[in-house]
Parts: structure tokens; sequence; C-alpha cells
């Protein structure tokens, strides 16, 4: 029929759905990302005062605040959201 919508279900997780090799990772990637945004906007932290907090580069800091997390590892973003002094809870629950 034309003009038909189909529409596939979602596992919960984008990245399992779009065939990432590692989605449970590359959505905890994400996940921190967010937060590390939610925590520099909250203190109304700059560009320069966050990469100086954290100890990388502003635009290592716009990478993430964006989304972009292809380029660091879970163990670099998890020391960054420790460096803005919280923790990551790593209990399986």
């Amino acid at each position: 029929m034309k003009g038909e919508i189909t529409a596939d279900i979602s596992s919960a997780n984008v990245f399992a759905d779009l065939g990432f090799d590692n989605p449970e990772e590359e959505l905890l990637k994400a996940e921190l990302a967010r937060e590390i945004r939610a925590i520099i906007k909250r203190r109304r932290l700059t560009k320069a005062k966050s990469a100086e907090m954290l100890g990388i580069g502003q635009r290592d800091v716009s990478d993430i605040v964006v989304g972009r997390t292809g380029k660091f590892s879970l163990h670099q973003l998890i020391r960054c959201f420790d460096q803005l002094d919280h923790k990551v809870d790593t209990e399986d629950k």
C-alpha cells in the first residue's frame, strides 16, 4: 500500500540497533558524555575552565559536550567524570 509506514521494535539501545561492535560500551559513553555536559552547564563552566579541570584540550571538551565520543575510551570518559567530583557506580545490579 502506498504511503504505508512500517516500524521496527527497538532494543532500547540505539547502538545495538545500528550494529555497533560494542553497543553496551557505546551507550555508557553516550550517557557519560550527557552527564558531563549537564555538569558543565549546571556549573556554568567555560570551555577553558572545563578543559583545565578535565585535563584535556578545549576541542576535546567540545567533542564530549556534543556527544562525539568515538575518539574517547570508556576509561577516559570515566576519568573526566571523576575529575568533576562525580563517581561512576560500577556495581552490577
